[in-house]
């Protein structure tokens, strides 16, 4: 076990102290840094969104202008609407928690299934992608190693994520500005090395338009420029992260937020248009084997001699790579709406667990996992996975549009700002509805039913969990009328002299609650006078749902003092000697771990005792989602020889 920490330990990094007043700064990202860890995601799309637009317009290419100013409008209309969302949710969750609270749980919760298969492809595009790019320079022999290699990179994601968002941030950030400064200078120097004749410009848009409309007409003409437009739809997904993400980012988090959105738009901005025009000015074509971009890049540099041959190397290395930093937008924001979700009941409650990194390292090992059985079930395919990409972040786009429209046409009375937040949401939800239902159409044959049918059955999991959680809690809530009756038992009874050498009753609690002392019932029943000493032992988690700051810390610890003080009270007054422990920390079982040496020191005659739910018809759900810590703790007691009484509570309906 030692070693296995050991490494843990070298891989991952030492566990950081909750009690540490600089922890939530040091962990947590400015907007410069954000905009590398969740902005990477729209800006690397610019290496295949605007090509597979480019490649759909069907050699029509002066339509890709209306492409081009079409995604601009988007960018600019969901950034708007999004920073509203920031604003009215400072806390964090984006379209989960808009949907929500503004339309209604079943909502918010198709919205966050639908932006966590959108966040497992946007790892899948990007590693594919950025391997294509890399393998594009290699030798044709070495195509055989492409997947294992993407498959390679995708598990070195997982173990940099499983560190900590910050510490992963830090690692690509050099990547993320070559990106950055390479592709600025060879769109600016596309610019100036050809002027832009806006006579001429505008007379090829007109020709290429004439010569459409008299091979198939206006209607075929629009057709083609949607079908175009939302193949390159990737260019603008990823600016959901920003509000998926707050929690991330450094105080004050509205403020961060809203500057990190402002870069993410801008850079995106600048990257579609110059792309999309510089692609015009060069009129390239697609060469099978290479991206648009390298065919551009080689282009420009066809007369600068050896300093062009390194020039485009290193500019598109720097696409390859970015790719890969891309894939951190679904590492960072996808487990952070498991989390959201796990806390409302949608997913089991561990996906809220944080390690002692303070990363929720379920949600990142899930959506890696997931992320690798996609790539590998569609053998690293870039063509495939686009179609598969981007309709999922629509349909929370649109839930999210649709929730701020109600929120302010609800506050159309009061005399603040509703009627431009009113403008600026309608405007956003008339837009994400056209392009979804677009996406939808043009991409289903082709794959996008994939997408949709994956999305329905994380739906049908998500309501499966819920109505298990909703009728266990049903149930257990009967238990709690053993609160009120403790309340009225207690007795005057002197407290039994601590005796350190008598039998002592160990019980793991959460809450004074009706399921813990259900338990401490069992063992007085089951046991009559046999422990003298009753020692209540309860761990206080770190999740996602307390990880805010000092205070929230500071508000947990004494909670849980204030709640096994009263276990402590009423066994006190019944003529027992007892007392407490409590403890805070990242993992039940890692605390638990600690503690048991000290207990066993301290009460030789230790009996360790927890209550297991038991169900009338079990079933893999119930198993998975119930008794998970208590067994847990069993085990560690049974590893150390120490002995550990699970008591049942049936749970049986009326």
């Amino acid at each position: 076990m030692n070693i296995f920490k050991s490494v843990k330990q070298f891989i991952i990094g030492k566990a950081h102290n909750p009690y540490d007043s600089s922890l939530f700064k040091d962990i947590s990202l400015i907007a410069f840094f954000a905009w590398i860890g969740l902005g990477a995601d729209g800006l690397s799309s610019v290496c295949y969104g605007p090509q597979e637009a480019f490649i759909a317009l069907k050699g029509h290419i002066y339509l890709s202008i209306f492409v081009a100013l079409g995604t601009a409008l988007t960018i600019v209309v969901i950034s708007a609407s999004y920073i509203q969302i920031i604003e009215q949710f400072p806390t964090g969750g984006g379209g989960y928690l808009a949907a929500s609270k503004l339309l209604s749980p079943t909502a918010g919760m198709i919205s966050g299934c639908a932006l966590i298969i959108d966040y497992v492809l946007t790892i899948t595009v990007s590693i594919a992608s950025g391997t294509d790019a890399i393998f594009s320079f290699l030798p044709a022999s070495f195509l055989a190693y492409k997947l294992w290699v993407a498959a390679l990179v995708l598990i070195l994601l997982i173990v940099l994520n499983l560190r900590g968002v910050k510490e992963s941030v830090m690692v690509l950030m050099p990547i993320f500005l070559l990106f950055v400064v390479s592709h600025l200078f060879m769109i600016i120097y596309a610019f100036f090395a050809h002027p832009l004749s806006m006579s001429v410009f505008a007379g090829n848009i007109h020709n290429d338009i004439s010569q459409t409309h008299s091979e198939i007409g206006y209607i075929g003409m629009l057709i083609i420029i949607i079908r175009a437009y939302s193949m390159g739809a990737g260019t603008y997904t990823g600016i959901e992260a920003v509000s998926n993400g707050l929690p991330s980012l450094r105080e004050p988090r509205v403020k961060t937020a809203k500057r990190t959105m402002y870069y993410m738009a801008g850079s995106l901005l600048f990257m579609v248009i110059g792309l999309m025009t510089a692609y015009l000015l060069y009129s390239v074509e697609f060469v099978p084997g290479k991206t648009l971009n390298a065919v551009l890049f080689e282009k420009m540099t066809a007369n600068w001699g050896p300093i062009g041959y390194w020039v485009v190397g290193i500019t598109l290395f720097a696409e390859a790579v970015l790719l890969f930093v891309a894939a951190q937008t679904g590492f960072v924001g996808g487990p952070r709406v498991l989390a959201n979700m796990a806390l409302d009941k949608w997913f089991p409650a561990r996906f809220t667990d944080l390690s002692d990194r303070f990363v929720n390292q379920n949600g990142t090992v899930i959506m890696g996992i997931s992320a690798l059985i996609i790539l590998l079930l569609a053998h690293g395919s870039v063509q495939l996975l686009v179609v598969l990409y981007s309709i999922n972040v629509f349909i929370t786009f649109l839930l999210s549009q649709l929730g701020m429209v109600v929120h302010w046409w609800q506050r159309r009375a009061s005399p603040d700002r509703w009627r431009k937040g009113l403008f600026v949401n309608g405007v956003g939800l008339v837009l994400t509805v056209f392009i979804l239902l677009s996406m939808v159409i043009i991409k289903f044959n082709e794959g996008g039913w994939i997408t949709l049918l994956g999305t329905t059955a994380l739906v049908a999991v998500a309501l499966g969990i819920r109505r298990h959680y909703r009728k266990t809690f049903k149930i257990l809530r009967r238990l709690d009328d053993l609160v009120a009756a403790v309340a009225i038992e207690q007795a005057n009874n002197p407290s039994t002299p601590f005796d350190q050498n008598a039998k002592t009753a160990i019980l793991f609690v959460n809450g004074f609650n009706g399921l813990g002392l259900h338990t401490l019932f069992g063992i007085v029943r089951f046991f009559g006078p046999v422990f003298k000493n009753y020692i209540f032992v309860q761990v206080g988690v770190i999740d996602s749902g307390n990880f805010k700051g000092a205070d929230e810390i500071d508000n947990l610890e004494s909670m849980l003092q204030t709640e096994s003080a009263k276990y402590v009270y009423y066994m006190r007054s019944q003529g027992y000697h007892a007392d407490s422990i409590t403890k805070v920390g990242t993992n039940v079982i890692d605390e638990v771990e600690e503690i048991i040496p000290r207990i066993c020191e301290k009460f030789p005659q230790a009996i360790f005792f927890g209550g297991q739910l038991v169900f009338p018809d079990e079933s893999i759900l119930s198993r998975w989602l119930h008794n998970f810590t208590t067994f847990a703790i069993q085990k560690k007691c049974y590893l150390k020889g120490v002995p550990f009484v699970m008591l049942p509570i049936r749970v049986d309906v009326p």
